[in-house]
């Protein structure tokens, strides 16, 4: 399984990068599979540097916030008026209500919306098989109903936090992954809301109580110091900790 970050800006796409976006590939059956965890605000652009952005097979969105979702508008016109005509549905997952929030963030009536170009569905708890991934949502702290995904292929687990306040389920979330990508949007010693988004150190002992292989750090907000993200996230984790930059790609593997 492989990960490229196409954005992780926090909150809003930054100077050098798109809000949330990141592809995974894997291979099965002689071709590669490739889904989308979140398309966030300004992320289709950048992601047509690593992929045809027609060959994605499915999305995954952690919630409702632009900066998570936004995008779909993008892809949504791609789909439908591309000059090779219009494109097959492909399968989009997230809260409920995501298909009438996208038809209203277009100006769309709410039937039939977007329901041409995506097939929607709202995750339930339950496992989603997509070719050789198997996506698993669990529900998070955030002020809008938000989903962290646990994403198994090739025998190697990735755990993405989506946006979450901390607490016991980053840590089930994270429960024995090889590769916890987890937001940092919040610094130690600011007057920080609870139950919105982890500090550096948040994310770290998450890491550290959960037995993870490699943390990485996303969804840092522009106005923030990163490297001071990444002292708050190693004083707490001792294993391999890195800050993800758009474009950077990691072979997800078991146990590195």
């Amino acid at each position: 399984m492989r990960l490229t970050v196409v954005g992780c800006s926090g909150s809003y796409p930054g100077p050098e990068s798109a809000a949330s976006c990141y592809l995974l590939e894997s291979q099965q059956h002689g071709r590669t599979w490739r889904v989308l965890l979140d398309a966030g605000s300004g992320s289709l652009g950048p992601l047509h540097k690593h992929i045809d952005p027609l060959d994605v097979d499915a999305i995954f969105v952690s919630h409702l916030h632009p900066d998570h979702y936004f995008d779909l508008s993008g892809h949504y016109v791609l789909r439908k008026y591309h000059p090779a005509g219009h494109q097959p549905r492909i399968p989009v997952w997230g809260p409920p209500g995501i298909a009438r929030r996208l038809a209203l963030a277009y100006g769309l009536p709410e039937d039939p919306g977007m329901s041409a170009e995506f097939d929607f569905h709202e995750y339930a708890g339950t496992p989603v098989v997509m070719g050789p991934f198997t996506v698993t949502p669990s529900r998070v702290r955030h002020p809008v109903v938000a989903y962290g995904l646990r994403v198994a292929a090739d025998g190697a687990l990735l755990a993405y936090t989506g946006d979450t306040g901390p607490g016991a389920e980053v840590v089930a979330l994270a429960q024995g992954a090889d590769v916890l990508l987890a937001e940092a949007a919040f610094q130690e010693g600011d007057d920080n809301p609870r139950d919105l988004h982890l500090t550096g150190k948040d994310a770290g002992d998450a890491a550290a109580a959960a037995g993870v292989g490699l943390l990485l750090l996303t969804h840092i907000p522009a106005w923030n110091d990163r490297q001071r993200t990444l002292t708050e996230a190693t004083k707490a984790f001792d294993g391999r900790v890195e800050l993800v930059s758009p474009g950077s790609t990691y072979a997800v593997a078991d146990r590195w």
